[in-house]
Formats: C-alpha cells, structure tokens, sequence
C-alpha cells in the first residue's frame, strides 16, 4: 500500500483522489447506476486490499454469497452512527458495573472474523448487516475472511473482543476504519449482551479517536435499538469524503490496554499502551 498518506505537503482533496483510485477498477457512480435506491451498483472485480479501500473510500462494500460473483453495494438509505450521541441503555450500563469482562482491540481478529460467519442458532443476528435465516451460514464466508485478514495485517480492519472472566471469547466485531470513518462489518456474541458491550466499547474508542461516524451499512432491528440513524445516500457519500481525510488516532495490535467493561461509563476509558 502506498505511503502517500504520510507526505505532510498533500491536500485532503488530493488525498481522497489518490485512496479512491487505489486498485485496478473504476466504481460507478451510485447515482448513476442506481437510481432508484436499490443498493448494488457493480458486479465483479476482487477483493485484493486496493480494491477494498478504493471501494470502501467511495461509499461501496462487497456483499455476495460464497459462489457468487463479487457484489458491491451502496444501500439507500444509509445506517450510520455518530459515536459521540452514542447512549448505552439503563440495563447495559448495570451489566457492565457488575461484569468483571474486559475488553480488547485488535488481540483476536481472526477468531472474531471466524465467529461472526458461523450460523447464528436462533436465527437472531446481532450482525452489523442483514439477519439469515436459522442455521444458515453468513454472507462471511473464506474469500471474505481472506481479505479482511489481509486488511488487518496491513493496518486497516481492527476487531474489538469481549472476554469473560475465565478468559473466553464472549463476543467482539470487526470492521474498516480510514481516518475518520469506521466501517462496520459484522458482530457475534455467544454470552448475552456481549455484542452490545463490544458496540459500547468502539463508540467510545471511536470518539476518543476522532473517528466522528460509524457506518453501519443497512438498518436492522437491532441497530436501530442501539440509537443508529439513517442518511440519505448523497448526504453519506457527501460526508465521506470530508471523513476519510480526517486525521484520527492509529488503532495498533498494541496500541490501547485491555479495558474492564465496568469503566465503560468513563468518557475516555481507553488508555494508550505506552
């Protein structure tokens, strides 16, 4: 990946021309392709890490089955949310005080990966995208999980764990972020609630990180109870290029300590790993 992000003498406009054109295909306008708010606005391409961020970096997201050619999507509405409006409820907020579970960043992003593409046992998905059906298998399938692991090796897709108080994985999510946007992928949790303290646990991280936006694809029943919002399309994509040039804090495997879920309540209670 290039290092032009670093050159202080570069414009954010001209920054944001150079991330977009990364890769080897030129996305459509949604606008254009889509006018009617259908969401997918190209089919084919690959998933290689400039690929990706070129997509990402101009409001698309690869969507598709295993099997399938590569969808790229840009839904109308968008689902977003502002980690500084961000409220948890009155019920997660006692959890958390009572729990002795920690959080992470970044520690186990391949198990997190590999946890949301398992079959949900309910049918009930707490995903930052769409539920499926009972017992079947998510849209992360190993292609997917490939280059998001690809993109976590090179500094982009970062995970937030949830761990009990035996040490086990409990749950975490995964996702993109490029200056001052997170982009949301995918959540699990196999202990109640643990998604939702994972979701707590970036808002703060994301605020305290001058990340102002979380993108959270498609509305759900559960992301809407968590106080996510949506935006029409052209106000998103408006927005995005403003973010993504913004300065925010680097996330690093060992960037911040682990966090006891019970100072969630802080403002800033992730510490740096100095």
């Amino acid at each position: 990946m290039s290092d032009f992000a670093n050159d202080a003498d570069i414009t954010p406009e001209a920054f944001v021309q150079h991330i977009k054109s990364l890769g080897r295909y030129a996305f459509p306008d949604p606008a254009l392709v889509d006018p009617d708010g259908m969401g997918i606005v190209a089919i084919g391409g690959d998933l290689a890490p400039e690929t990706l961020i070129s997509a990402y970096a101009q409001g698309l997201f690869p969507w598709f089955n295993d099997n399938e050619p590569i969808a790229w999507w840009c839904p109308e509405p968008r689902c977003v949310m502002q980690p500084t409006n961000y409220e948890p409820s009155k019920s997660l907020r006692k959890q958390a005080n009572r729990a002795r579970w920690q959080l992470t960043l970044n520690q186990a992003f391949d198990e997190v990966i590999h946890a949301c593409s398992l079959p949900r046992s309910n049918g009930v998905d707490d995903d930052l995208n769409e539920s499926q059906p009972e017992g079947e298998h998510t849209w992360i399938h190993d292609e997917m999980i490939e280059a998001y692991n690809e993109l976590h090796a090179q500094g982009f897709a970062h995970s937030v764990e949830v761990w009990d108080d035996k040490g086990a994985l409990v749950g975490g999510l995964y996702g993109l972020k490029i200056g001052g946007i997170y982009f949301g992928e995918s959540m699990f949790h196999i202990a109640s609630n643990a998604s939702k303290l994972a979701f707590w646990g970036l808002m703060r991280l994301c605020a305290q990180s001058n990340v102002a936006l979380v993108d959270c694809q498609l509305p759900n029943e559960h992301l809407m109870s968590l106080g996510a919002i949506t935006l029409p399309r052209t106000d998103f994509l408006t927005q995005l290029d403003m973010l993504i040039s913004n300065d925010s804090n680097k996330w690093y495997k060992n960037s911040h300590k682990p966090l006891a879920v019970s100072l969630l309540g802080n403002l800033q209670p992730w510490q740096l790993n100095l």
